[in-house]
């Protein structure tokens, strides 16, 4: 079974909100995950993104691999968590 690490859609119609999923890869986008790891909200400025930085760290060493756009919200979160020590 190959594991990812993507985004599940939440929320009504034009107020997405996500949440940062860790699921199988053939599995739909909104079905059954293996575990929550985050969350993304596009709809405020700046957007709001909560990461369990444990978890995500503890999946990709068991070999999750993140879709482009959680590996985008993943730099910049990390950029920001840095520059904010």
């Amino acid at each position: 079974m190959a594991v990812k690490i993507r985004l599940s859609r939440f929320g009504r119609k034009k107020q997405p909100f996500y949440r940062i999923v860790v699921q199988d890869s053939q599995a739909p986008r909104d079905g059954k995950f293996l575990e929550i790891v985050g969350t993304y909200n596009p709809m405020v400025e700046p957007n709001e993104v909560t990461i369990q930085h444990d978890k995500v760290q503890r999946w990709l060493d068991l070999g999750a691999k993140p879709s482009t756009t959680v590996k985008s919200i993943l730099a910049k979160n990390a950029a920001v968590e840095t520059a904010a020590e």
